[in-house]
């Protein structure tokens, strides 16, 4: 039984890791390049800025950031497919106490109905939520894009191996070993909002 519970504990891990890797991997030292650090994505600036600078250290979401990232996306003909919105628990709650056009809206930017501009959007804390930029440490990520365009590889199964690193003590040592890849099948299928503040 301890056995099986380890084995789980470090297989959620795993798969963990490769979530993050998918999203926010850099690419440096053999890891994976994640939709965050893939070139030719669009990108989209929060609170309706032009450009990274416009914004030098992140704002807050505004209605035009959600549409803009499915229009980046639709202007290279990739808005076809899984398409949807990701993004981590601090977004959706800011997004549900920020209204569609400030001072004549009642509707909020996250609807009533779970929904985000037509789309489900899903939500897990392997969105960073932790961004440098300027000022600001605390900014978050957005994603938009047809997720049957992003391709995780994995070859062979998750290689669990122990060692006893300290014989004085019986300490054991569990890791577990998985190979695997991530690509894009087209950067395009995909749009990245990488400055949210969500403090406001």
């Amino acid at each position: 039984d301890i056995e099986m519970l380890v084995r789980d504990d470090l297989a959620a891990a795993v798969q963990l890791g490769i979530d993050y890797a998918a999203l926010h991997g850099d690419g440096l030292s053999n890891a994976p390049t994640g939709i965050a650090s893939t070139s030719g994505i669009g990108a989209v600036y929060a609170g309706g800025a032009a450009n990274n600078g416009t914004n030098a250290n992140g704002a807050a979401l505004i209605w035009a950031d959600i549409v803009k990232l499915e229009t980046e996306v639709a202007v290279d003909n990739a808005d076809v497919g899984r398409l949807g919105y990701m993004t981590n628990a601090k977004v959706r709650g800011a997004l549900k106490t920020t209204a569609k056009v400030a001072g004549t809206d009642s509707r909020m930017i996250w609807d009533d109905d779970g929904m985000l501009n037509g789309y489900t959007p899903w939500v897990t804390n392997q969105v960073r939520g932790d961004i440098t930029k300027g000022g600001s440490t605390d900014l978050s990520a957005v994603f938009f894009g047809n997720w049957a365009d992003l391709v995780i590889g994995l070859w062979g199964v998750i290689d669990i191996t122990a060692d006893i690193p300290d014989n004085r003590t019986g300490t054991v040592r569990v890791a577990a070993i998985v190979e695997t890849d991530i690509a894009l099948r087209r950067a395009q299928s995909f749009a990245a909002c990488l400055d949210a503040d969500t403090s406001a």
